[in-house]
């Protein structure tokens, strides 16, 4: 069984889920909005240049689930996939999942979003297999703090190891598509690398190795 693998943000969907979730804390009120807003901006920026400091992105990112109740979050989380992310769903990406689906490939999305903002979007787009960003969760709530190594460049590809280390599965035919530079260190090692609605330090690199260059967008 051959492997289709996946990011998720601006790729499966048309935005960034964590800096959306960002942009919704300041929103609703949920966080302190000069201050949050402009130190999500500048982590974003920093993901886009390549130079984001993933621990410290992520101590900020998970510091808000443990200012409010489990409960209470989840419902935030809920009215924010209704308003946020319903909006960004590709009709387009859902065909390629389903191409793959029909023939036999075993799907998977790699992102190096937590899993508390994926896991319902990965729902939504009826893929039951994900490696994310990991929170830790101990006796009913989150600590702030992340479980493992974050999946986010080259730790895309340890934690996809550890993934396929308890699986009949490896990469051998496997398809990776994503839009960003920061996922090189995985779609190199991959037999079938799609860079899809590329930035321009990816698109540069899939022109010259000859990659496949994709929209999902109308």
């Amino acid at each position: 069984m051959s492997l289709a693998l996946f990011d998720l943000d601006n790729t499966l969907i048309a935005g960034d889920s964590d800096h959306a979730w960002g942009e919704f804390l300041v929103n609703k009120g949920l966080v302190d909005a000069d201050e949050y807003k402009k130190a999500n901006d500048r982590y974003y920026a920093a993901y886009q240049q390549g130079t984001l400091d993933i621990h410290d992105y992520l101590a900020f990112s998970l510091r808000p689930l443990t200012q409010y109740s489990t409960q209470a979050m989840l419902a935030w989380r809920a009215l924010f996939i209704e308003e946020s992310i319903l909006p960004l769903m590709l009709p387009k990406a859902v065909a390629l999942l389903n191409q793959h689906r029909e023939q036999g490939h075993q799907i998977l999305i790699i992102t190096a979003t937590n899993r508390f903002i994926t896991e319902p979007i990965a729902q939504l787009l009826g893929v039951e297999s994900m490696i994310a960003a990991e929170p830790e969760f101990i006796d009913g709530s989150y600590t702030g703090n992340i479980v493992g190594v974050p999946s986010f460049q080259e730790g895309k590809i340890t934690r996809l190891n550890e993934w396929l280390a308890n699986k009949d599965l490896s990469l051998k035919n496997s398809w990776f598509y994503s839009d960003s530079h920061n996922d090189l260190p995985l779609l190199e090692i991959v037999d079938n690398p799609v860079a899809v609605n590329p930035d321009d330090t990816l698109r540069v690199r899939a022109n010259q190795a000859g990659w496949p260059i994709i929209s999902l967008r109308d």
